[in-house]
């Protein structure tokens, strides 16, 4: 039981229910398709029987009602052609007809009595036909045929076809029991075999409960136990290998395990200690250390005082240039911000004095429109005066036209001489700002000369600010480096301290593993190393 593998062990299990699965379900498809079987057969005996029992009743209906029509002609000397009974029988002759043609196109029921149904369908067509002729008979008002047609062929063959159909009816009684006897004793043995197979599941389920316990669940929870164990820390414990399925390589991969992780911990062990012994040696080491740079620090704090205080002196004669260059700076952006104005003035003029001149050119066109508005009314006065009467309202109106045309040549003479003389006087005025323009680009080249020279000052100022402030910043660097190396000559410390007591918390760490004796520092090899 050892070498079978839990895979195997569970897929035989499941293998061994799915079969039992299989057969209740193949019984069950077997005993439904039984039971359909039956009820189809019972189906076919119901419907034989009825539709034989339909021509039975029919033409009994069919025979009675000729009767009352022989009768009725016998009795009261009516015809029977003009009877109500002679409907009658047509109605139950037509239905008899009907249900014996269904009868004979049906399936049989059953392959026993085939000969018997076959007689019993013979007899019903001789019946019917011999019905056939004893209507035509009747409907004919020969009532002697129709006598002797019941005497010779009715009486016999309905006779023949009572004895046929009595037989036909026990034969189907007794198929109809054979079914429900067969379907009984099917019941029966479905019911024994459900039983025995339920008894059968529960031996299964019990029987596979025992081996998985015994094959999967106990090394499982031994396993559990001994992995608690190791979470404890106790790596003593012999771990025993069990099989080669897959609960024994799981043993063997929790020994390899343990033997590992105990290899580990006393290599941890043994590295704590050596860095607890090398930390205090570096801890010592970088006490020396900080002491000499501490030192080194104090002189060079006294030379960079020396070097800020000549610093400051430089910075304030360079910063008292600055403010030189940054005045002369902005007299220069002034004058040229009004030499820029100054343009933009003698541009603005120009502008001016072109529009007047459009302007001008505007009012020609207006006094233009104005003379051709009058010479065009003068004419229309002339054609009203041709036309008299009748063009005495548009002679009135030609004469408005003309006075509003005086008054707007009058109107764009006067605009006109306004324009002019404003023209003149911007003229002027654009004269006067290229002067002053000339003026003021004189005086911006003069400033533009002086913050030259100031400029020169000031960078030769601000070099022998840079090189002071070099040195200076050479000096602080060296400080700063020096500082910084105290720095870290402290940090270095305080990590020695700190890896001093990581050893310690690491040693405390694993003092929880119990070892076993075999586990000496000599003996120890992890599983990633290899031997020399």
């Amino acid at each position: 039981m050892k070498k079978l593998t839990v895979r195997f062990s569970l897929m035989a299990t499941l293998a061994l229910f799915s079969v039992m699965l299989l057969l209740g379900a193949f019984a069950g498809i077997v005993t439904l398709q039984r039971a359909d079987q039956a009820m189809s057969l019972m189906h076919r005996l119901g419907a034989e029987t009825q539709a034989i029992n339909d021509v039975y009743k029919d033409t009994t209906r069919t025979r009675s009602a000729m009767i009352r029509a022989y009768a009725e002609a016998k009795e009261q000397g009516k015809p029977t052609s003009t009877s109500t009974a002679i409907d009658s029988a047509l109605a139950s002759h037509t239905r008899s007809t009907r249900a014996l043609q269904a009868f004979i196109a049906g399936e049989p029921a059953g392959a026993t009595g085939l000969q018997l149904r076959k007689d019993l369908g013979e007899a019903a067509l001789r019946l019917t036909g011999s019905l056939d002729q004893a209507i035509a008979a009747l409907k004919s008002d020969d009532t002697a045929a129709y006598a002797e047609i019941n005497a010779r062929q009715l009486t016999p063959e309905g006779a023949a076809f009572s004895t046929l159909l009595d037989k036909f009816q026990k034969r189907q009684t007794a198929l109809a029991e054979g079914l429900v006897a067969q379907r009984r004793a099917e019941y029966g043995l479905v019911l024994w075999l459900v039983g025995a197979g339920m008894l059968v599941s529960l031996a299964l389920v019990l029987g596979a409960h025992l081996f998985l316990k015994r094959a999967v669940i106990a090394p499982l929870e031994d396993a559990v136990e001994l992995l608690g164990r190791v979470a404890r820390g106790d790596l003593t414990a012999d771990v025993g290998v069990r099989g080669e399925n897959e609960i024994g390589r799981l043993m063997r991969s929790i020994a390899q395990m343990q033997q590992s992780l105990a290899a580990i911990v006393s290599s941890v062990r043994s590295s704590a200690q050596s860095i607890g012994t090398t930390a205090r040696e570096v801890a010592d080491g970088n006490a020396d250390l900080s002491a000499r740079t501490e030192s080194q620090a104090s002189a060079l704090q006294q030379s960079a005082a020396s070097m800020e205080e000549l610093t400051g002196t430089v910075l304030q004669t360079a910063g008292n240039t600055l403010q030189a260059r940054a005045l002369v700076e902005a007299a220069s952006e002034a004058a040229t911000a009004s030499g820029a104005f100054m343009r933009q003035m003698i541009e603005t003029m120009g502008a001016i004095d072109a529009s007047s001149h459009k302007v001008a050119d505007i009012i020609e066109v207006i006094d233009g429109i104005a003379f051709q508005t009058n010479i065009l009314a003068l004419n229309a006065a002339v054609e009203a005066a041709r036309a008299g009467e009748q063009g005495r309202g548009f002679a009135v109106v030609a004469a408005e036209v003309r006075t509003l045309a005086h008054r707007s040549a009058g109107a764009a003479k006067e605009i006109k001489r306004l324009i002019d003389a404003s023209a003149e006087k911007i003229a002027s005025g654009g004269q006067l700002a290229r002067e002053a323009g000339k003026s003021t680009g004189h005086m911006v080249e003069r400033v533009h000369q002086v913050a030259g020279i100031v400029v020169g000052i000031a960078d030769a100022s601000r070099e022998q600010s840079t090189g002071i402030a070099e040195v200076n910043r050479a000096i602080s660097q060296m400080d700063e480096a020096t500082q910084r190396n105290a720095a870290l000559v402290e940090q270095s410390a305080a990590a020695t301290e700190a890896m001093q007591a990581e050893a310690d918390q690491l040693l405390d760490a694993v003092s929880v593993f119990s070892l076993a004796a075999r586990h000496g520092r000599d003996q120890l090899r992890l599983p990633y190393q290899r031997v020399a």
